[in-house]
């Protein structure tokens, strides 16, 4: 997800862009009147209430691996899942079906980051009030980004992608054998991915305010009933037939069904750190909802950014002669093998996040630096170990997905090898995003991202393409181009500290002395 110095170049442009486009006002709402003139941690009391104060005093380590290590698990365990998904259709429907996944996925993302943009928004709130201990407005956050992620995805995502599904295949050049896999598969996920929302929704909730443990737990619970009901729906049992692709899309979108029934079930009843507010209307909060998008839009355009980039990177390699195999090999290399980087640096980025707004909440934003920088070191790490697997056994890794078709193969090692230098600097650009958007800074990831994800590899696709003959190898290198380039803006984007100046708010309820 995620300029710095790219797309904002004076730095006071920052508290127009963010700190005037917070409610009206930051001083009686947030500046802590309870703040007392004390020792940094006295100023709120968040450890006697719900939520973990462990987070704002104490080692930092720990702290910060408290939130990431269940996240990264949980993540890694949805990766496994993926892979498990394109190894079962791989193997009995083949590489087509493959590609079918990875191509529906590049363009349901697209939809999906924008909808989950209000997460980004919960997040910055919640974290900020759980550090503060406010836990009224922690709850009536979580309440309204629930009420319009629904709202979102059954009114409009659902009705618009069912209908819109053959016309974006066609838009990322999909080979007619691969669009005949992947529609069935693309409109399933449209119509019935509310679910999916309420869980991607509760998990941000239940990190930003501390606990990353329910949702490993959700998580888990999810990706057990997702591989059992895949098995069933792919290959098919007993009186159950055979639907190929489609059945993974039916299998997820079951499995995250029943757990969001779950869920719902639970914020209702209490008992987490999260929860319905009591004593209040169920209708739309306008005040909430307008700080949710203040903060999240941007986060949702950025998202749009990269996953349209995505798409027209994938309308560059339908391009190549050998389309059908490099859709293949991109599908398998980068949509599902580099999600181990993604996936366990999105924990990272979690934990950046929640651990620095909380931080900032509470008064203490030197703290707020350091667990970013240390959440980056964690990030470095896990990715050398992911990219020495895809440097030195990529073949063995594409036979994990029944890809044996000569070209595919040779496709796919050529990317995996580009993508171990890839996930170094993926790894460390994510979690300073997360260290941005934690602490309020949503607009800055956004300007990074077009530049480094849309202005970047596609213009050096474009140039060689119009230069001469364009190679998948070339592509590749763009890609790689693009994540230096996000990795050293996002940086310097955070060392210059604006982030330290943002102020996050919400107005009060109407007739209510919030």
């Amino acid at each position: 997800m995620t300029a710095g110095g790219a797309g904002r170049p004076n730095p006071p442009h920052r508290n127009r862009g963010q700190m005037l486009d917070v409610p009206p006002q930051p001083t009686p709402s947030n500046a802590p009147a309870p703040r007392a003139p004390a020792e940094p941690p006295a100023p709120r009391s968040p450890g006697k209430g719900r939520y973990d104060r462990s987070l704002l005093a104490g080692p930092l380590g720990p702290a910060v691996w408290k939130i990431a290590w269940p996240t990264m698990l949980t993540n890694i365990i949805g990766g496994v899942q993926g892979i498990v998904d394109h190894a079962l259709v791989g193997h009995l429907v083949g590489f087509k079906a493959n590609a079918a996944i990875g191509v529906a996925w590049q363009i349901l993302l697209v939809v999906i980051v924008f909808i989950s943009s209000v997460f980004t928004g919960m997040s910055v709130l919640v974290s900020r009030f759980a550090g503060a201990g406010e836990e009224e407005k922690v709850d009536r956050v979580v309440y309204q980004a629930l009420l319009t992620a629904l709202l979102i995805s059954l009114g409009v995502m659902a009705p618009v992608g069912y209908f819109a599904s053959p016309a974006l295949l066609d838009l990322v050049n999909t080979a007619p054998a691969v669009k005949a896999e992947a529609l069935p598969f693309l409109r399933i996920m449209f119509l019935f991915s509310g679910g999916m929302f309420i869980f991607f929704m509760l998990s941000a909730a239940l990190r930003s305010a501390g606990d990353a443990r329910t949702p490993m737990i959700l998580g888990l619970v999810m990706t057990v009933l997702n591989l059992l009901l895949n098995v069933v729906l792919i290959r098919g049992l007993g009186p159950v037939p055979s639907f190929g692709t489609a059945g993974s899309a039916m299998g997820t979108v079951a499995a995250s069904g029943l757990v969001a029934a779950y869920s719902i079930w639970r914020l209702w009843r209490g008992g987490w750190v999260i929860s319905f507010p009591r004593g209040r209307g169920r209708g739309p909060d306008w005040a909430v909802i307008r700080s949710l998008f203040r903060f999240g839009l941007p986060t949702g355009i950025q998202g749009i950014a990269m996953n349209v980039g995505g798409v027209f990177m994938l309308a560059f390699i339908g391009s190549l002669a050998q389309s059908a195999a490099a859709q293949a090999a991109f599908a398998v290399s980068y949509t599902q093998l580099f999600s181990l980087v993604t996936w366990t640096s999105v924990g990272l980025m979690g934990a950046a996040a929640t651990v620095a707004g909380q931080n900032l909440g509470a008064g203490h934003p030197d703290r707020a630096e350091a667990a970013v920088h240390l959440a980056a070191r964690f990030g470095l790490a896990g990715a050398a170990l992911v990219g020495f697997f895809f440097l030195f056994f990529p073949r063995q890794l594409l036979a994990v997905f029944g890809m044996d078709e000569p070209a595919a193969v040779e496709i796919g090692v050529q990317l995996l090898r580009v993508l171990s230098a890839s996930g170094l600097l993926v790894a460390v650009a994510l979690t300073y995003t997360g260290g941005l958007q934690g602490t309020g800074d949503t607009r800055s990831p956004l300007y990074i991202s077009v530049v480094s994800q849309i202005v970047v590899p596609l213009g050096i696709c474009f140039v060689i393409r119009r230069a001469g003959a364009l190679d998948s190898m070339d592509i590749w290198l763009a890609i790689l181009a693009g994540h230096a380039t996000r990795c050293a803006l996002s940086v310097l984007r955070f060392r210059q500290g604006n982030w330290r100046h943002i102020a996050v708010g919400i107005e009060p309820e109407a007739g209510s002395a919030s």
